[in-house]
């Protein structure tokens, strides 16, 4: 496993009517974060918000290249960002604890926090396709470049990790400062990783590893 500390590029936030930041995802153009009873969208270049969609947003979030997916307790919404409207729900499989969320490969990959385990989805009916586990809480959820990545959170410890999908072994870890959190996690395609950060109410972008892990220490 290589390990390293992560490299904060950017902080957004904090922004107005936004106490807390949880999942996040990017449609290419904006970044998304739920914020509870909204979803909002922020212009990267700028960091200012653009958009605000009434939804009950308390988790992950996922972008299929068209519409927006998010955790509503113990639901998934599929969501036209376009318009708001809710078009469709399945069930969460945590039936409520459910954290992060991302769209890869035509299927939803939902983060279960306390259960450590990755559940990939049928974006149609719900069902479970398939289970990894995790060997630390779960939170944000994201595919890039086929790596698996996602964010654990406990206490004042919290990083970012690539796992092997089959296995759940951790490849790569990035340590987050003392105090920083992750709660939602999106690749951008960038090269960096955006990283709600729960209470603080900011998201910030991390440096992503270049494909074959990241310079540090062995663990």
């Amino acid at each position: 496993m290589k390990r390293s500390p992560a490299e904060i590029l950017r902080e957004y936030g904090p922004f107005p009517n936004a106490d807390k930041v949880h999942g996040v995802t990017y449609d290419g153009r904006h970044v998304w974060f739920a914020a509870g009873e909204t979803l909002i969208a922020v212009d990267p270049e700028s960091g200012n918000p653009v958009r605000t969609i009434e939804a009950a947003a308390d988790a992950g979030t996922a972008f299929d290249g068209r519409y927006l997916f998010q955790i509503a307790e113990d639901r998934i919404h599929k969501i036209d960002p376009e318009t708001g409207r809710v078009l469709s729900t399945i069930p969460a499989p945590g039936g409520g604890g459910d954290s992060g969320l991302a769209w890869a490969e035509g299927s939803l990959w939902v983060g279960q926090y306390r259960e450590r385990k990755i559940n990939q989805v049928d974006p149609e009916t719900g069902e479970i396709l398939r289970t990894i586990e995790s060997e630390r809480v779960v939170t944000g959820v994201t595919w890039t470049d086929g790596e698996l990545w996602h964010g654990t959170w406990d206490g004042e410890e919290s990083d970012i990790r690539r796992i092997d999908p089959e296995t759940g072994e951790v490849l790569v870890q990035l340590d987050m400062p003392a105090g920083t959190g992750v709660s939602g996690l999106e690749a951008d395609g960038n090269g960096r990783f955006l990283c709600g950060g729960g209470g603080s109410g900011t998201i910030r972008a991390v440096r992503r590893p270049t494909r074959g892990g990241a310079a540090g220490q062995k663990a």
